[in-house]
């Protein structure tokens, strides 16, 4: 038996050391460079080894892991993650009742990325006033197991709360409490707001993950009625949400392509950003365009933006990869609703060439300066439309959509850069445009007993500012609130999706606050820190961190916040709070 247990411990010890050659030789290269957007280590040695496993297996990384055999992938998930979850959801974490009624005509919504079709993210009937606002208190929180980041924002219908995760499970929860009514997996991280439409007698629940996978699933059962991947190359991922019209439903796609030349021997590049169609009852693809003809890049970060008067969808651009340079990167381009017919285009930043090649002096001409956030469909006092549109440059555009785009004015908000300006959203109520800025910068660590190669810097980054729809011109400026000496990881960056109800504007940052601002003048009317530990209403263990992605979710007197980001030296985080001032 001495004999047996020795050659048990040998096998262990040789297994973890062949995981910790293979996480050396094959994972370091990405997950110890500042310059990557993978995780750190840190973060990766928070999860299970199951789940690391999954996602080496069929999750974001399965193309990064695919030239590794079955045992390398084990040896390296054993060496990086916790043992085994053991952790299993009680009983008491499931509804009384588990059935999922979705109303016809729901009285309280927020569905998609936005309340409204033209993605103002402005919700007009929140159910909670200025007044209010100030009385916010945390109702309940809702743990995603084993996660380090938590950027899916949730749908609200009536009482019932769909909602994704970095694991690849989506929830459907009741709104109010919490509990859990089903869960479904999918195969790989989900970011992408759900989107819930009729289908027949009963609802689809539409959504992507970040391995490239588009979901119909039914919303009452959580069972699956069909998946598509709108795009064949290896790296597709879908981060910005669907929209729906009449039966059909359009999804914009991205890839991480951009990162794959921090590897010197990956030979750059090939994707291409585009828009597809399917038909909602059975999956079926309608049209696909690709927003750009050659060359490799521009993909589609944000959910696109709807136009039924002129029988249009827009989507802004992400920058080009590799050269020659494109024509329809960095801008915001008009398709035909029905047809997928580039109708026209306006390019705001010509010859913006980057990718994660760049740190490593490979020519890269371009800024960084792509659009993450979807254009805003707006209409002025005057009764003319208008779309907002805001870049990482630090630039906020508006177009006229009856003139080809044509820019009306422009304002600058931020600084701008690769991790700057408008990163995932502004909001609009008609009379103002809010635009937050990141501005974020990483700085390499000298402390020889912090391991972490680069973190966030603690003075630069953020800004909340309010600009007329009518002529650009600010009306105030919420000036980014400092770090506390306290707080070991910290950023006054911003780059969290904007929310905007009556009198008010939310917005996140990366120290992890939700901050209210008075939409008349900027002051500060609620600050939560998000940043700490919470006990769930499901059981596990849950810690906010840093506010990053999309934003804050506002319905039926409850503001929802997803808390962890652990990118860009975020912190890590897996919890989705629920508040309310009753």
């Amino acid at each position: 038996m001495k004999r047996l247990a020795l050659l048990a411990a040998c096998s262990a010890a040789l297994f973890a050391q062949s995981g910790e050659t293979v996480y050396k030789n094959v994972c370091a290269k990405c997950h110890e460079n500042e310059d990557s957007h993978a995780p750190p280590g840190s973060s990766l040695r928070a999860l299970s080894s199951a789940r690391i496993l999954r996602t080496l297996d069929f999750g974001s990384m399965m193309s990064a892991a695919g030239a590794l055999t079955r045992g390398e992938r084990e040896a390296v998930a054993s060496y990086l993650g916790k043992a085994q979850d053991t952790h299993k959801v009680p009983a008491s974490a499931f509804c009384s009742s588990r059935t999922v009624t979705v109303p016809k005509s729901p009285k309280v919504t927020w569905n998609g990325w936005s309340p409204t079709s033209g993605n103002t993210r402005y919700q007009p009937a929140p159910g909670v006033s200025l007044d209010q606002v100030k009385n916010l208190k945390l109702k309940w929180a809702f743990g995603y197991d084993g996660d380090v980041n938590a950027f899916a924002p949730p749908a609200i219908l009536d009482n019932q709360l769909f909602v994704g995760s970095a694991n690849g499970l989506v929830h459907a929860l009741d709104a109010k409490t919490g509990c859990i009514r089903w869960q479904f997996q999918a195969d790989g991280p989900v970011r992408t707001a759900m989107l819930v439409v009729p289908n027949g007698p009963k609802h689809a629940l539409l959504f992507g993950d970040q391995t490239g996978l588009f979901y119909s699933v039914e919303a009452e059962t959580g069972k699956i009625e069909w998946k598509k991947r709108p795009e064949a190359h290896e790296a597709t991922k879908l981060t910005g949400s669907p929209i729906a019209n009449d039966g059909i439903v359009y999804v914009p796609v991205a890839s991480w392509e951009e990162n794959r030349p921090v590897n010197p021997d990956y030979k750059c590049c090939s994707f291409r950003g585009s828009l597809v169609a399917y038909r909602i009852k059975d999956g079926e693809q309608l049209w696909k365009t690709y927003v750009i003809d050659s060359a490799a890049g521009a993909g589609i970060w944000s959910a696109p933006t709807l136009d039924l008067k002129r029988k249009a969808i827009y989507v802004t651009t992400g920058n080009d990869y590799a050269g020659p340079s494109t024509q329809r990167s960095d801008a915001v381009v008009a398709l035909e609703l029905a047809t997928g017919k580039i109708l026209w285009s306006n390019q705001v930043t010509p010859g913006d060439i980057f990718n994660g090649g760049c740190a490593n002096a490979r020519n890269c001409p371009g800024p960084d300066f792509d659009f993450g956030s979807s254009a805003i469909l707006e209409k002025l006092p005057d009764g003319r439309d208008i779309l907002l549109a805001g870049q990482k440059s630090g630039i906020v555009y508006a177009l006229d959509p009856d003139a080809k785009g044509k820019v009306l004015w422009q304002a600058r908000v931020g600084k701008g850069g690769t991790n700057g300006g408008v990163q995932w959203g502004m909001a609009s109520d008609g009379q103002r445009v809010y635009a937050a800025v990141s501005d974020l910068n990483r700085i390499r660590r000298t402390d020889p007993l912090d391991p972490r190669p680069s973190g966030a810097d603690r003075t630069l980054g953020g800004g909340l500012t309010a600009l007329r729809v009518t002529d650009g011109s600010q009306v105030w400026h919420a000036a980014p609130v400092a770090c506390p000496e306290s707080q070991a990881i910290c950023s006054p960056a911003q780059p969290q999706a904007v929310t905007a109800i009556p009198g008010v504007v939310f917005s996140g940052s990366v120290d992890g606050h939700m901050r209210a601002f008075a939409a008349e003048d900027g002051r500060v009317l609620w600050d939560f820190d998000t940043a700490k530990t919470f006990p769930t209403v499901n059981g596990v263990f849950g810690r906010g961190g840093s506010l990053d992605g999309p934003g804050a979710v506002v319905a039926g007197g409850m503001v929802y916040i997803n808390s962890g980001y652990s990118r860009n030296g975020g912190m890590a985080g897996n919890v989705l709070l629920a508040f309310s001032a009753e």
